[in-house]
């Protein structure tokens, strides 16, 4: 399973971006992708999940009601749309993948085997 990210860039606060996860190798429906973001000189930490199957999804505290996250099962493609970003939101984001995960497991990091090369996303004020 390889994992390409994309979508990250210079936005000012209060704007907009979609980043996408292509997911090869493995339909995207059965496996659990997250997005994860890692700002500078702080650890990585959870952004944003849909399952597998299911495909329900669960946002940290910080990104609930800005951001959504969504999948295009034709286009094997997890999105995550951000708005009303703010200069907080400037970190490196990864998607990540995993076909076994199970759901209680979702939110950490090191549950997840495959990753992405992680795209920049700056916030400026």
């Amino acid at each position: 399973v390889q994992l390409q990210a994309s979508g990250g860039g210079l936005v000012q606060a209060g704007g907009s971006l979609r980043l996408s996860c292509t997911v090869s190798g493995r339909p995207v429906s059965r496996a659990t992708v997250g997005w994860f973001r890692q700002a500078p000189g702080e650890e990585r930490e959870f952004v944003a999940v849909i399952t597998r199957s299911g495909g329900s999804t669960s946002y940290a505290d910080s990104v609930k009601g800005r951001f959504t996250i969504s999948r295009d099962n034709a286009k094997n493609t997890v999105y995550l749309q951000m708005t009303s970003l703010e200069p907080e939101d400037t970190a490196v984001y990864y998607c990540a993948a995993d076909t076994q995960l199970i759901s209680s497991s979702r939110f950490r990091d090191s549950e997840y085997d495959y990753w992405g090369q992680g795209t920049l996303v700056t916030v400026s004020s």
